[in-house]
């Protein structure tokens, strides 16, 4: 028998495994330590077979020192402690042999070796506790013995269990092949990689709990040996818990939790297991969870709550370094996982687990949170037996600590506490009051700076709106109308109910119970003499009592109902002062936080919530979202799917046809009262979704139907019909050219010149037949054009002569002559025709013959649907060939005019005219790049033919007198063009632009530079303030045609824009400007001064128009960037919101465009120190603002340098204070610098 002392094995073991002697060790072992290479898997089995079938026959066996040492031998091959936690304090270089010497740094053991040494202890520790059962049930067992057999195998289980975790956490290639066992040493390894021990762990762990059910007090007489034997089993337990990968192991999970939980319950290891589970929550962040379900099922299962009560206590009072975060997070998820798993039991120690609160760590402080939120619906959940006396004051101080935590210094800590809220909002128990207060509160949070606490509350004010307490009365909806009204018609009721003042009441009743009571103390002959009641006087009696008692009873509904009503009204109004921090939250650079508003929105329409319509309109805006990320994607997305489930998805009972209505109804609606911008949006977004294929064939057909229908309905609908075709047609332009006929009936027809803004939004519906969008290069696509003579073009030339006073006309003039543009094949013919007919309508004398009959088509070629004679389609082309003999007669008559109708129609002959000349420009650009299409595709067509012609033959045939086309004069064309030079028919367009079409004696627009210069030269000749300003508009076109009648007119168009009174007229000119600076660059940028002077205009829409001006033209590098850039700096602190939000914006844009606003900063600093006019404060806020797009610590170090040499030259104390102020926002760390601010400081201060 081996002499087998427990406690001096185990303190060899934990010093060193190795350095336990083994000299009773197999022979064959022995040899080995010199030999390693003899060390092989075949001599392990060699040794381990025999010992196995001795403990298989007698567990007692194991008590022999050979089969001992044999296997603390193997067990010593194997390193306990992973590669990675190794280090030399145990090595001892001349006495360890080879062998071990080698085992230190890797295991020699193979993985197969390993598992049946496992097997062969655990099966040997099984069979002893079955031994030692037996004996139980028989009566006394020889202790002495059972006992070393016990804690020989549990030691040895120990050390097995230990070397089975550090082989399952090396990695298969760690060790070296040896020797002659290379070739079977590769082949275990193969093998270790696949190598699982779960089955076996668990047997361990199985057999460990069994020897723990054994009547140990009998086996081990003292408590220490007790313990000490217990200790063999739990540490292993707690060594196996530390591998993550175990712990996902519910099995394994589990076995561990049973041995602990019987070593906790019978064996009095509550004590060691508290010490370890703190040990584990500081070190092992892997184990909060398991060690909070651990506890849970000692407490439920094992009737042991004592530990975790203890355990609490110890956290609540443990002081965490500020340095430890790994700590104080593996304790909060403890904390807040047990709440959940079992909150009466951390009920009882919550006075303890405050003391959280104030910890400075925020994880501690969110763990609390989540403990009250637990509480909270713990305590609610209780039935009404189960409720102590205190049951409401726990929920209500459990409610005061999450409210307060609303504004907790930490963002994370404010996150859970609305998160808490958020999963309250699901409980059965509405908790009206707490609701609002929490309502109120995340609606605050919607101003918080960090953009996750945002989120948050926006979902938090989302799950009250959707969870809301006031549905069991009306339905549940939000409208605040609707609620209004129910509320002042209850307060009706109850003042009908209650009686008024004077009116007999309850004094009476009173006087007639004292009569009664007076009557009973009389004598019986008095009671017998009065009259009893009859029949008909005790029904009476009867049935006002019933009154009484049911009017008390409609008073107290009444007044229940109205203390309902009001406080969902107060509900009501707190989502709508959340609405628009909501709504400006959409513009969020944050995609969760833009979603979560989306969301908010569309649940909020749901309920019917009265500002739920802004927000949608708003969040058009986000189709715009820049997709090149999947950030912007998933926002552009998300938007798509919110719109089609707002208004694209029909409900489900719905038939196809009713479908088609109602989403056709809803795409009309969307049109109502939105603004250019949201249009706009509205386009991007339905052209979008066109693509996508979501508008059903069915629902394009009813806004046809809704369009062209002949009976008199709402003017929005039939607009909107038409406006959401235009839309749907920027992505299938055979929408409108399927449906021509409609246009030309309605539109163009006689409902068109009824409703002029109907008119315009016809003609940019038929603009989407074509596409004609400007592409550089020869990647154009053919146009597909209309000959003038085609019955649209006759009806768009028409609309034109339209006489109407309204303002409405200008949006349908520019509409038409952009269709007349985008779909003739030679627009300039027509349009030609439309200054003619419009000029002799202004300057034609009153005695003069009645009007041609051309314009009178209207009448003679329109029947009674509206529609033009085709037959007489020629006769007007052909007229529209007069040369234009008024031409003379034009700027003579302009001083003569008259004042009245006559300002109006010379006003839109100007607005036409500019907007013609404009037109033209740009269908002299698209006729350059057809041509360079065209050389290109007959250069491809015959790459090797020669040109016929140098040069082009004559003059050019004006585009209006070109026959139809036959095939001999394309083929002609086409010649032409293979011998023209590209850069040649670009200086002829050139040409033409800069002195033909303002200059040329044929051109029609020649005419008209003279007499807008003369209108805005005399604006007490001509004082209308509409013809001023339109004529202003018309000289501002013809500037950005030709570079000579730009830079003879700038002088007077800036005069203008300085001193005109109308705020409209300034806004067009600072357009024009822009124009002008990208057209003629050399001209307007001596001129900057004036474009950035408007950005102090007293008018806000002029101010607004100036700043995306110059926004634009300062990105796009087409003006020179110079001093001014301070008076856009001056706008971020604008008190106009949108002023402020797009200069921010520019500075963010400017900022990524090679360090400009590094590179311009001493310029803007010195313009905004030198205003006078600009308060300290808000001088202090631009600039703070400037300086943090200073990044680079070099450019802060530069530019300090610069600006510190200011100090000493400070005129006044306000500019050293500027300077000083804008070096400590720097971050240059200059120590010199530094010593001169506080020098300059002193210096002040005397002077002071």
């Amino acid at each position: 028998m081996a002499d087998f002392e427990i406690n001096t094995a185990l303190k060899a073991y934990l010093d060193d495994p190795q350095s336990i002697l083994t000299p009773e060790a197999d022979p064959a072992l022995l040899d080995c330590e010199n030999d390693p290479d003899a060390f092989t898997p075949g001599l392990i089995n060699s040794v381990l077979n025999p010992i196995a079938d001795a403990i298989g026959e007698n567990p007692e066996s194991i008590t022999q020192a050979s089969q001992l040492d044999s296997l603390q031998f193997l067990l010593k091959c194997a390193p306990t402690v992973p590669s990675d936690h190794r280090s030399d304090k145990h090595s001892r270089p001349g006495t360890d042999c080879e062998l071990l010497a080698r085992c230190r740094q890797a295991s020699h053991l193979p993985a197969v070796s390993v598992g049946k040494l496992l097997e062969v202890v655990v099966s040997g520790l099984g069979a002893a506790t079955e031994v030692v059962h037996h004996e139980e049930q028989e009566g006394e067992a020889e202790t002495a013995q059972h006992k070393q057999t016990l804690e020989t195998f549990a030691f040895l289980l120990q050390w097995c269990i230990a070397v089975v975790e550090t082989k399952s956490a090396e990695k298969p290639a760690s060790a070296p092949a040896r020797g002659k066992g290379a070739k079977g040493g590769a082949k275990g390894k193969k093998g270790d990689g696949s190598w699982d021990p779960s089955s076996q762990l668990q047997a361990a762990l199985d057999t460990m709990t069994k020897v723990m059910k054994l009547k140990l007090a009998k086996i081990f007489v003292t408590t220490s040996e007790r313990d000490t034997f217990i200790g063999l089993f739990t540490r292993p337990v707690y060594l196996i818990l530390e591998s993550e990968q175990r712990v996902k192991s519910t099995a394994i999970r589990m076995h561990a939790f049973k041995v602990l939980c019987v070593a906790i319950k019978h064996h009095g290891h509550a004590y060691g297991a508290q010490t370890s589970i703190i040990q584990n929550l500081t070190y092992f962040e892997h184990l909060a969870e398991p060690m909070a379900e651990f506890l849970n099922i000692l407490a439920e299962q094992y009737d042991y709550p004592q530990l975790a009560e203890e355990v609490m206590k110890e956290l609540s009072n443990k002081e965490f370094s500020a340095n430890d975060t790994r700590g104080p997070k593996s304790v909060s998820t403890f904390v807040a996982r047990l709440s959940e798993l079992a909150p009466r039991l951390v009920q009882r120690q919550v006075s303890y687990l405050a003391k959280l609160l104030e910890s400075e760590n925020y994880t501690l402080r969110c763990a609390i949170i989540e403990v009250c939120g637990n509480l909270i619906s713990m305590l609610s959940r209780a039935e009404e037996g189960e409720r102590s006396e205190n049951h409401k004051g726990q929920i209500n101080a459990f409610f005061d600590v999450l409210e307060e935590r609303f504004l907790d210094i930490n963002p994370y800590c404010r996150c859970r506490a609305i998160q808490v809220y958020v999963k309250l909002c699901e409980l059965e128990t509405k908790y009206p009051k707490r609701r609002q207060v929490a309502t109120e509160l995340a609606t605050r949070s919607l101003e918080d700076k960090s953009s996750n606490v945002r989120r948050n509350a926006i979902k938090l004010l989302n799950r009250l709106m959707a969870t809301h307490p006031f549905a069991v009365l009306h339905g549940g909806l939000l409208s605040y109308g609707e609620w209004n009204e129910r509320l002042e018609t209850c307060e009706a009721e109850l003042n009908a109910l209650k009686p008024p003042a004077g009116t007999p009441g309850l004094a009476e009743r009173t006087q007639a119970e004292a009569t009664v009571d007076e009557s009973l103390l009389d004598d019986a002959t008095q009671s017998e003499e009065k009259a009893p009641m009859t029949e008909e006087q005790k029904l009476a009696a009867f049935q006002k009592a019933q009154e009484d008692a049911a009017t008390a009873g409609a008073l107290s509904k009444l007044q229940l109902t109205r203390r309902y009503y009001t406080e969902a009204l107060r509900f009501i109004e707190t989502l709508h002062e959340a609405n628009p921090h909501i709504t400006q939250l959409l513009g969020s650079k944050n995609k969760s936080e833009v979603i979560e508003a989306m969301d908010f929105f569309v649940v909020a329409d749901a309920y019917h919530l009265d500002t739920a319509k802004s927000g949608i309109r708003r969040m058009l805006r986000l189709i715009w979202t820049k997709g090149n990320s999947d950030e912007g994607k998933g926002v552009q997305s998300h938007l798509i799917e919110c719109y089609k489930g707002l208004f694209f998805d029909a409900p489900g009972n719905f038939s196809v046809n009713d479908a088609a209505n109602y989403v056709a109804r809803n795409m009309i609606s969307l049109t109502f009262g939105a603004s250019p911008a949201e249009l706009t949006s509205l386009e991007q977004l339905l052209a979008t979704m066109m693509k996508e294929k979501c508008v059903s064939e069915l629902v394009i057909q009813k806004l046809w139907q809704v369009y062209g229908v002949q009976k008199e309905i709402s003017k929005q609908q039939r607009r909107g019909a038409i406006i959401v075709l235009g839309m749907l047609a920027l992505a299938d332009p055979d929408i409108v050219v399927k449906e021509m006929g409609i246009c030309l009936r309605v539109g163009l027809g006689a409902f068109g010149r009824k409703d002029l803004v109907l008119a315009r939004y016809t003609c940019i519906a038929l603009m989407r037949m074509t596409d004609n969008k400007p592409v550089k290069g020869t990647q154009a696509k053919p146009s597909m054009r209309l000959p003038n003579e085609h019955a649209v073009l006759i009806r768009l030339v028409n609309l034109l002569d339209v006489q109407s006073d309204s303002r409405d006309w200008y949006g349908l003039a520019e509409q038409a002559i952009g269709a007349i543009y985008a779909l003739s094949k030679h627009p300039d013919v027509l349009c030609s025709e439309v200054v003619r007919r419009k000029t002799k309508a202004v300057f034609a004398s009153k005695a003069a013959a009645p009007r041609p009959k051309e314009p009178e088509v209207d009448k003679s070629q329109v029947d009674a649907d509206g529609d033009v004679e085709m037959s007489d389609v020629q006769e007007t082309q052909a007229e529209s060939e007069v040369e234009p003999e008024v031409e003379p007669e034009v700027e003579p008559e302009v001083e003569t005019a008259p004042q009245g109708n006559s300002s109006l129609g010379l006003s839109q002959l100007l607005f036409a005219v500019g907007h013609i000349a404009l037109k033209q420009i740009v269908h002299l650009e698209l006729c350059e790049q057809d041509f360079k299409r065209r050389k290109a595709e007959k250069e491809k067509a015959n790459p090797g033919s020669s040109p016929v012609k140098k040069t082009l033959d004559g003059k050019k045939t004006p585009a209006g007198k070109k026959s139809d086309g036959t095939k001999d004069e394309e083929e002609d064309e086409l010649d032409l063009m293979a011998g023209t030079n590209e850069d040649d028919f670009t200086d002829a367009i050139a040409h033409v632009r800069e002195r033909e079409l303002l200059y040329g004696p044929q051109s029609l627009l020649s005419n008209f530079g003279p007499v807008a210069k003369e209108i805005c030269s005399n604006n007490t000749s001509y004082p209308n303030a509409e013809l001023q300003a339109q004529a202003a508009l018309c000289m501002a076109k013809l500037m950005c045609v030709s570079g000579e009648y730009c830079e003879a007119n700038l002088s007077l168009l800036i005069t203008i824009l300085e001193r005109s009174p109308s705020a409209v007229t300034r806004s067009n000119l600072v357009v024009a400007l822009g124009d002008m600076a990208v057209m003629f660059n050399n001209l307007i940028d001596e001129n900057t001064e004036y474009l950035y002077g408007r950005l102090s205009d007293p008018s806000l829409p002029v101010k607004r128009t100036c700043l995306m001006t110059l926004t634009f033209l300062i990105l796009a590098g087409q003006v020179k960037v110079k001093g001014q850039l301070g008076e856009m700096a001056k706008c971020v602190e604008d008190p106009d919101e949108r002023v402020r939000e797009m200069s921010r914006m520019f500075f963010g844009e400017l900022a990524g465009k090679d360090n400009a606003v590094y590179n311009h900063f001493v310029d803007m600093f010195s313009l905004l120190s030198a205003d006078a006019g600009l308060e300290e404060d808000r001088f202090r806020k631009v600039i703070k603002f400037l300086a943090s797009f200073i990044e680079k610590d070099k450019h802060a170090k530069q530019l300090a340098s610069k600006l510190a040499s200011r100090l000493q030259r400070a005129e006044n104390e306000r500019q050293w204070k500027d300077v000083a102020y804008v070096l400590g926002l720097l971050p240059h760390k200059n120590e010199e610098i530094a010593k001169l601010v506080d020098e300059g400081c002193k210096v002040v201060e005397a002077a002071a």
